[in-house]
């Protein structure tokens, strides 16, 4: 189990980058047997349909310690990990403070920082800039990857290979 700690750790993101606005492109949104994203559980939220359950598998891959960074907080165990064929993730429990980031500065970077604690660690959001890159290089004494999705089509392979080019070699090996 020492091995997990090591890992680095992926802060994921649900709204854009695993829920994109706009709708997936024909064939996504079902896994490679071809089972919908929303099992049929009733009507629910219908941008659930937007999930791609192959994004959990292509997750999971990449060997890294996964948790979830997002306003859904422990909702997003309940409704989106079993859609994307995840388990249950640590989940970043936010802050009821309303302090001011700073100018520029996304309100999660510097509790997400914290939160790492000094480990490896990549954030996918669609809302990063380069203000928060440079203040998690100021401010974080390990690796950082902080990947901005985009939000109308959610992960794709190309951000896929960029989180696999950054961990290194033999990462997502597995996918």
């Amino acid at each position: 189990m020492s091995g997990t700690a090591n890992r680095p750790l992926i802060f994921l993101d649900v709204d854009g980058p695993l829920i994109p606005f706009r709708s997936r492109p024909v064939g996504r949104g079902r896994s490679a047997a071809g089972i919908p994203a929303r099992p049929p559980d009733g009507p629910g939220n219908p941008l659930l349909d937007r999930l791609d359950p192959d994004d959990g598998r292509r997750l999971l891959a990449l060997g890294c310690r996964l948790v979830w960074a997002t306003t859904w907080m422990a909702e997003a165990n309940e409704v989106v990990s079993p859609r994307l064929g995840l388990p249950d993730l640590p989940v970043v429990e936010w802050p009821d403070d309303d302090e001011d980031p700073g100018p520029g500065l996304h309100w999660k970077t510097a509790f997400l920082t914290r939160w790492a604690a000094g480990c490896p660690f990549v954030w996918l959001d669609d809302e990063t800039t380069d203000a928060d890159r440079e203040w998690v290089v100021a401010h974080h004494p390990g690796r950082a990857l902080l990947h901005r999705v985009d939000p109308h089509v959610g992960l794709t392979d190309a951000d896929f290979a960029t989180v696999r080019q950054w961990l290194g070699p033999g990462a997502g090996s597995r996918g």
